[in-house]
This record gives structure tokens, sequence and C-alpha cells, in this order.
């Protein structure tokens, strides 16, 4: 694996999915008085909280990152006809204070997919900015019970998460457990219905509409998700937020430490937390009992770099596509023309900086599994065109049918791979690695519809390589690599679940 190199790579995480919709009243519930990142000990929620208050974090006055505006843009407060539409309340209060957070709405009724509670949240830290997403059509839009939940804004500022609560979470005998999702996704299709966005969404050709979050609450556990406001956003801004979800749920529930279990991009932002990889502006806390890493790129990955122009189908308009990820190239040859197609690459570039999230994951893995030339979608095995051209950029291998600069000056842009492991995770954690690994000549279990990992053992995604990797952990308890279930299955399969009850219930 190559991680440092004169110019660098950026790739795709696939966690797959669109988001969830309807109207609702959207209102600020309490605002605190102090300013995010100062030290202050939260006060206790008078209705739920049973334990002891936290403390917030010391600011460190960071500049924000690169981005379109740190001003948020105001919520809309509109009503519903829709007597099922999820509905607000407004009289919940979070106390004295919670480093400055606001807590701008709570649902309560009408709520889809089992969850009995949702909160929206803000934090002002002008660190925090409105990131730049895709906009050329509404694949990067909050939809469905989300745009409820965000206050009917599509493109919600990136200070803003949701905080999802599962039923028994205030009563539960076991541990309590955060779940934080990955790239393209949310809450509800991760954790609760995998089948939400229809049938191959989930890694298989139809789904199931239950998930971890209900396996794990009718075991006992206190189960809350994070869902967050830009689904391929900032991978220090879903850290910080994990940190300030970690925060609710101690005082919501009076416990000491939350196990935390991250998919895919969100073992990005999971392990960025543990780490203190958070942009100078928060230290690992001592509150994370256990993390489970399911289905990361730990050491990184490469795959949207490898396969030519096999991903293009799936992403560029052009050609139909519609998935909210990138694309490794910024120019197309169409009818014998080129061109300029750089707001859907994943490169910073003056069309935006769209996937952030994604150049963070970054890693060249061509020393160890050389590029192959072919994809395989789980249907059919083809020769890709201008595989070199993709991988290496527009030097000593020129594109036929599309360019790019390659994976090298992607990763420059912004991996954040080498610091990530470099600050490593506490030996006071105990972390646990769930990995998947596929029979290639097996169509069956590969993820359908999509270029899937070939050039060596992995998910369909991400290479065993890279996700079972110790690298930087601390604490690592227990691994576990299971036959056949794609990157997409690792989430809800119950071979999966299993295992992750089992490691919980330790």
């Amino acid at each position: 694996m190559r991680t440092s190199r004169p110019c660098a790579a950026l790739t795709l995480l696939l966690a797959c999915t669109p988001q969830g919709g309807g109207d609702t009243d959207a209102s600020t519930a309490a605002v605190t008085d102090s300013t995010p990142g100062t030290d202050s000990t939260p006060g206790t929620d008078s209705s739920e909280a049973t334990g002891t208050a936290t403390t917030g974090p010391t600011s460190t006055g960071d500049e924000p990152p690169t981005g379109t505006t740190t001003e948020p843009p105001a919520t809309s407060s509109t009503t519903t006809d829709d007597p099922t539409a999820p509905t607000s309340t407004t009289s919940e209060t979070t106390g004295d204070s919670l480093h400055g957070l606001i807590l701008e709405d709570t649902f309560e009724d009408g709520i889809q997919n089992g969850w009995v509670r949702v909160e929206r949240w803000f934090d002002p830290d002008p660190f925090f900015i409105q990131e730049d997403r895709f906009d050329l059509d509404q694949r990067a839009h909050q939809t469905g019970q989300r745009l409820e939940f965000f206050g009917n804004d599509p493109v919600p500022h990136s200070g803003r998460f949701l905080l999802y609560y599962a039923p028994g979470w205030n009563n539960g005998a076991k541990s309590t457990v955060l779940l934080a999702h990955g790239a393209n996704d949310q809450a509800d299709r991760a954790w609760a219905n995998p089948g939400e966005s229809g049938d191959f969404g989930c890694g298989q050709s139809t789904c199931p509409d239950i998930g971890l979050m209900q396996e794990l609450a009718a075991a006992g556990h206190r189960v809350f998700a994070v869902s967050h406001a830009h689904s391929q956003g900032d991978n220090v801004f879903w850290a910080l937020q994990i940190a300030w979800a970690i925060d609710i749920i101690r005082e919501r529930t009076g416990v000491d430490k939350v196990d935390v279990i991250g998919w895919s991009k969100g073992v990005m932002s999971t392990r960025m937390y543990a780490s203190g990889v958070t942009g100078g502006k928060l230290q690992y806390r001592d509150d994370i009992g256990k993390l489970i890493l399911i289905g990361g790129p730990n050491l990184g990955f490469d795959y949207i770099f490898r396969y030519g122009t096999a991903h293009n189908g799936g992403v560029y308009a052009d050609f139909g596509g519609k998935i909210h990820a990138p694309g490794p190239h910024d120019e197309l040859l169409i009818f014998g023309v080129w061109e300029d197609r750089s707001e859907y690459a994943i490169y910073k570039s003056a069309s935006g900086d769209n996937y952030r999230g994604q150049l963070q994951m970054l890693a060249a893995w061509d020393d160890v599994y050389p590029l192959t030339g072919t994809a395989n979608n789980g249907l059919m095995q083809w020769i890709v065109g201008d595989s070199e051209s993709t991988y290496y950029g527009e030097g000593e291998y020129k594109g036929v049918y599309a360019r790019g600069k390659g994976i090298d000056y992607a990763i420059t842009q912004g991996s954040v791979i080498e610091e990530m492991v470099g600050a490593g995770i506490p030996a006071s954690i105990s972390t646990y690695l769930l990995c998947g690994d596929l029979n290639f000549n097996d169509n069956s279990v590969l993820i359908p519809g999509i270029p899937n990992e070939i050039a060596g053992p992995s998910d369909g995604v991400v290479f065993v390589d890279s996700c079972a990797a110790s690298d930087g952990i601390g604490t690592l308890t227990d691994s576990a690599v299971l036959p056949d279930i794609n990157h997409l299955k690792l989430g809800w399969h119950p071979t999966a679940a299993a295992q992750i009850s089992t490691w919980l219930g330790q």
C-alpha cells in the first residue's frame, strides 16, 4: 500500500441509498448561552437525565475549513396536513448548557422505521460551514422523513445533525450504543430499514425492512444513531458530531461510556474522534467503551480509481447516472467533444469541494493489488476503458473516453489516513473489526449493479487488508472476516448482527 506519494488519491466508500420526506414545524426549543468549544458543564435535563453531567471541550479557535460559508441557512417552519408525518415537540429543554449546542427541534410522533424520538441539534461554532455539494440535480438532498427532521431544508448546514432514539433507550438493561452511518447513507436505511432505498440498495436483490437497531434494542441495549446533514461531508465535522452525540446520550442516560459502531465512512468519523483527529478542535475524552468498526477503510482505499470508466454510468448524468458519489474523471468525451464535468469529480476545483469526506479516505493500493483492467457488477464481467489513465492521471497514460487527475493528486488534496493511523486509537478502548470477503466466482454474493472491488480479497468495496488492519489500534480485542457478506450487507446481515451482539455482550 502506498500512503504517501508526490501527488495522491481519492476514493469512494459506498454505502448506497437516498435520504428520507414531508413537512413539519421547525422551531428552536432551547438555546444555550455558551459557545461551542468552551469549557462548560452541561446541565441536567429535568425530564430524562439520570446521571452526572459531562464536560464540554476546549476551543482552539481554529479557522473553519474552506467551503461555501459559515452562515447557516434559516430553517423553515411549516405545518403539514399529513396525519402520519412526524410531529414536532417544542417543550423539550437541554438543561443549562451542553457546550453551546442548540436543540432546535424534537419529534416524537409519526416517526417511521421503528424509532421513537428524533432530535435536531445545531452547533453554531463557525468552524462548521455550509459545505459544497453536488447541485446539478437533487441527489445530494435530504429526502423522506430526514427532510422533515432537518426543518424542510434539503441542503442543511453542516453544523446540524440528527440524533435518533430507539425503543428502550431510557430503560434498557444492557450497554448503551451509538450507531454511525456511512457515505450516501443516513440512520434510517443504515440501521432500521435496509430496504428503504428499494431493491438492491442493501447489497442484494431484495431487502429486509428491519435492521441492526431493532436487533440490539430487542436484546436490551439502549440504542441511538446519528444522521448527518451532508452524506458525503467532511469526516472532521462528523467526528465532532459523534462526540456531541455521545455527550447528549451520556446526559440523557447517565452512563459513563457509550459503545460506538461505525460502518463504512462512519468508521472514519468514529475512529477520527477516538484518535483526536478533529482539526485541532477536540481531543478524545475517554467516553467510548467498545468501538466496533464495520467495513472500514482503516488503511484507506482506492476503489473508485481502479476500474476506469466503469463507475461513470452510475454517477454521470450524461450516461443516466444518479448515485450521489464522486467520479474519478473531470472531463468526458461526449459526441466527440471533451466536456468539463468537474462538478462530478472527487477533486477540489473551481466547481466546488463536493466530496471532501471521500478525499479523506484515500490511499493507493496498486503496489499490493495491480489494476485488473476488467470490472464485475455482479451481473457480468467486462473489459474497462482508460484503466491506467484513470488511476495514474493524464501523464504517461492518456484517456481515450475520459480524463482525470488520478489518485495521487486526489490524495494530496485531503487524505487523512496516515494522520489517523499515526494518532492511534487509545488502548483504553476495546476495538473490534468486522469485514467481508467475497467469492468473486459467485456473482450472487457480489454487490449488484456497481463495479465490485475484485483486484484482491474484499467486501466488494474495501480490501480485507485495509478493513482488518490492526495498525494504530491500541487494543484490538477481536476481529472477524465473514465469507460472502458484501459491504452493503455488513451492517444488517443476520450473521454480522449476531457477531456484533456477541461483542457487545462480552
